[in-house]
């Protein structure tokens, strides 16, 4: 769908309205850009597509019986983890609330420098040829949190890119943000061997660094990439496919000048590119309008400006 997009008379988008929405502003009207082609291509929209909006706000009164129930954001509690054993110590300076922007950029380079001199995991690896600490707004109130620099990444010393990188960039986009606007990480700072997933060893000795750079942020909402960056934010075992589109809870470590986070977890950007279906696109945006409402914003209109 293309043109202007008019909503229903009651004033509600349908849902194939929503979806070409969503597709317009990141890209998902066309084939998603990959280096290899991966990617089904997108289903055409049908009239069983047309269904209100789902909700991402506080879940609303029952509907009358004869009304059609609008699909609602879940609101499920993730079961706990047994907590990683972690022999990191904090140093006050980053338990203590942060300043202004200024404050939070100088404690992240703090933390920058001291992880590449002392990170046991990252300092042993061998497969990787740059870190990748993280990047983004030291103020920002909206935080992106993968598990592990890629092959990109690692010879870019930069978060996110490539194929992965564009979508998160189009995601981003759609909310009426920046990458600029947001601060993004992972869990790892040096990638992985064969681009595996991190082992729990690895994590507890290198994860603790991101927990000290979300103490320095401290955005207001964090969105998890992934299943692994879920299960160690959100402290569970739960799947990824369980728990996305859930609000979670991170919590800062014990004696931090900072309140719990409300935690996102959606999809993975390569799983977006990998899994090229209308539910997935409809999940995603779905989470990220979510996002935008605990934000106390709203999704921009094609052509418009966020409001």
């Amino acid at each position: 769908m293309r043109g202007t997009l008019r909503p229903m008379s009651d004033g509600r988008l349908s849902m194939q309205q929503v979806l070409a929405r969503f597709d317009q502003a990141i890209g998902l009207e066309t084939s998603p850009r990959t280096s290899a082609g991966t990617g089904a291509a997108p289903e055409a929209p049908s009239a069983a597509d047309r269904v209100p909006v789902p909700a991402v706000v506080a879940p609303a009164r029952a509907p009358a019986a004869s009304a059609a129930a609008a699909p609602v954001l879940r609101t499920a509690a993730a079961p706990a983890a047994a907590p990683i054993a972690s022999t990191h110590v904090y140093p006050p300076e980053s338990l203590r609330a942060p300043g202004d922007a200024a404050d939070r950029a100088r404690r992240l380079t703090e933390i920058d420098a001291r992880h590449a001199a002392s990170c046991p995991h990252c300092l042993a690896a061998t497969g990787h040829t740059r870190l990748v600490f993280g990047e983004g707004a030291a103020h920002a109130e909206l935080m992106f949190v993968g598990e592990a620099p890629g092959d990109a990444e690692d010879r870019a010393g930069r978060p996110f890119l490539g194929a992965a990188g564009e979508k998160l960039d189009e995601m981003i986009k759609a909310m009426g943000l920046s990458r600029e606007q947001v601060y993004i990480a992972s869990i790892l700072k040096s990638r992985t061997p064969d681009n595996r997933t991190p082992m729990p060893e690895e994590v507890a000795v290198c994860g603790p660094f991101l927990m000290e750079q979300i103490l320095a942020v401290q955005p207001k909402v964090i969105v998890t990439l992934g299943g692994p960056a879920a299960k160690w934010i959100c402290g569970t075992d739960a799947g990824i496919s369980r728990i996305r589109g859930t609000w979670q809870q991170w919590t800062p470590p014990a004696g931090a000048d900072c309140p719990p986070i409300p935690v996102m977890p959606t999809y993975h950007p390569s799983y977006v590119l990998r899994t090229y279906t209308k539910q997935v696109r409809m999940e995603v945006w779905s989470d990220l309008r979510a996002v935008l409402a605990k934000l106390g914003r709203t999704p921009p209109v094609p052509g418009g400006t966020n409001g």
